[in-house]
């Protein structure tokens, strides 16, 4: 009985604190650009050295969507729409979520 009490009361902190908690608020802009019939979300994740993260959206995996591109290419693509500097191919790394991550010059 003590017990099963004390998790009652743990339970009711805890549901408790959770109406108190703020809204988690990206501290970064994301841009959307259109890129080859699709859309990606860029945003920038690093500022020494300068990286963004490139993420297309999968249209909830419409299978009728427009034909299959090459995705390295509208990444590198999407980078350089939304910020106006160009990716450094080099840098250019995909993780396992499909989020492409590179430096970007801007001469």
């Amino acid at each position: 009985m003590v017990l099963r009490g004390s998790m009652l009361a743990l339970a009711a902190t805890v549901g408790l604190t959770a109406f108190q908690a703020t809204p988690v608020v990206a501290k970064e802009e994301t841009k959307q650009v259109f890129v080859m019939s699709r859309t990606w979300a860029v945003t920038q994740v690093s500022d020494a050295p300068v990286v963004y993260r490139a993420t297309r959206d999968n249209n909830n995996l419409n299978p009728f969507g427009p034909p299959p591109r090459l995705r390295t290419l509208q990444a590198a693509t999407a980078i350089q729409q939304a910020t106006g500097c160009r990716p450094i191919v080099g840098s250019m790394y995909q993780n396992i979520s499909g989020q492409f991550f590179s430096q970007v010059s801007c001469n």
